[in-house]
């Protein structure tokens, strides 16, 4: 089992930054990724890393806005999020996959319960 645990989110205004944070415990997995759901959407990819060399990839929507970082020894994942858009209006998860095959922007086996980000005009 893993546990993932979000924090960081709030009412921030268009152009402005949050830093979210995910703290993850439980068994060693492989690879970490950030999703966002806003109201009446479906879940997004937003961005992911793996924890052995830090390998990262971005949305488009997000690229150049947005940076994931890791400390594998506070076992936390981070994401930076500047020049914040109201599109940007969701809740955020963390989530964790276990394993190195697949899609990396699914598969993605355990989730937080999400932190609420709101970018008012």
């Amino acid at each position: 089992q893993v546990q993932l645990v979000e924090s960081g989110g709030g009412l921030v205004q268009a152009g402005g930054s949050l830093r979210l944070s995910c703290a993850a415990s439980g068994r060693t997995t492989y690879r970490m990724g950030w999703f966002r759901q806003a109201p009446g959407k479906e879940r997004e990819f937003v961005a992911t890393i793996v924890w052995s060399g830090g390998n990262t990839y971005y949305a488009d929507s997000v690229k150049g806005r947005f940076t994931i970082s890791r400390d594998n020894a506070k076992n936390t994942v981070y994401l930076q999020m500047n020049s914040l858009k109201p599109e940007d209006t969701a809740l955020y998860y963390c989530a964790a996959k276990t394993q190195a095959t697949g899609i990396i922007t699914a598969g993605y086996t355990y989730w937080g319960q999400g932190t609420q980000v709101t970018v008012s005009s």
